[in-house]
């Protein structure tokens, strides 16, 4: 065999397949939406195929590729799908649930903000399609709510625990969603039932925490894209954790890597913390 044929012979054994791109269909094009698009701007593994919009003036503002799908029919916008990504608002996520059942497609929900009826929705839909819930889409919370765990579990019910959070003006919610999930992993570490522990009472001068109360301080200035503070304190030291986000890009990257992981698994609702850390 000469050396050409070796060479060849050795090219093909070696040479992989081509990884089939995940096409991803968006639900929003607002923020969240346009910061996914940017997102997968460029990659190999994911493709583009559709975005929903709210109307034709929506869809004119959006600079994308002729062949992806941009309408106000959701169906249509989602159909070649084969995850969807929900950053819309919390008015939609109902019909964005109901699509992702009706078509059977994976779905990523980072939505905020969404009451007990839309929750109950999701884990209604999570029996027959694989769903990742997370009122937050960042590696790095993730990994904050695994060692806040860890601390509210060995410290235990000595240290008083303080949850702060900064968001810019235009936020409507307090506390955050972030905060809200942050405070119900220290109630579940601590054996606590987290709506009788939490204490937010931005109107109250007079009224204090009790002892075993998880306290949320909320502040809006500026354009801070989110900073939460997570605090253990005792008479005689203070432990401190801390996550601020630089760009709005952590999100789109976290939800991208959530759309990858769940277009492998079986039908069951996850969270962000299943996605790093696999426990399926």
């Amino acid at each position: 065999m000469s050396r050409r044929d070796v060479v060849l012979a050795s090219s093909r054994e070696t040479r992989q397949p081509a990884i089939k791109p995940i096409n991803i269909g968006i639900a929003g094009a607002g923020r969240m939406g346009r910061a996914i698009i940017a997102a997968i701007d460029g990659r190999d593994d994911f493709h583009l195929s559709g975005i929903w919009v709210r109307d034709e003036q929506a869809a004119a503002a959006l600079h994308v590729a002729a062949a992806v799908q941009v309408s106000a029919d959701l169906d249509r916008a989602v159909d070649a799908a084969d995850v969807i990504i929900d950053f819309s608002v919390a008015a939609a996520t109902s019909q964005v649930v109901a699509t992702a059942v009706r078509q059977q497609k994976p779905l990523v929900c980072g939505v905020s903000g969404l009451g007990d009826e839309q929750i109950a929705r999701i884990d209604a839909a999570s029996a027959v399609i694989p769903v990742v819930y997370d009122r937050n889409m960042s590696q790095g919370i993730a990994i904050l709510e695994r060692l806040v765990r860890q601390a509210a579990t060995t410290l235990g019910m000595e240290f008083e625990v303080e949850i702060d959070e900064t968001h810019h003006v235009h936020k409507k919610d307090a506390p955050s969603g972030t905060a809200l999930k942050l405070g119900a992993a220290v109630a579940e570490a601590r054996d606590q039932t987290f709506a009788a522990v939490r204490w937010y009472a931005p109107e109250a001068k007079t009224s204090r925490p009790a002892a075993g109360d998880i306290r949320f301080g909320v502040e809006r200035r500026g354009e801070v894209r989110g900073v939460h503070k997570v605090s253990f304190v005792s008479a005689t030291e203070r432990l401190t954790f801390s996550h601020s986000v630089t760009s709005r890009q952590v999100f789109a990257v976290g939800a991208l890597r959530a759309a990858a992981w769940i277009s492998t698994q079986a039908p069951g609702r996850f969270d962000m913390g299943d996605v790093l850390f696999d426990k399926t």
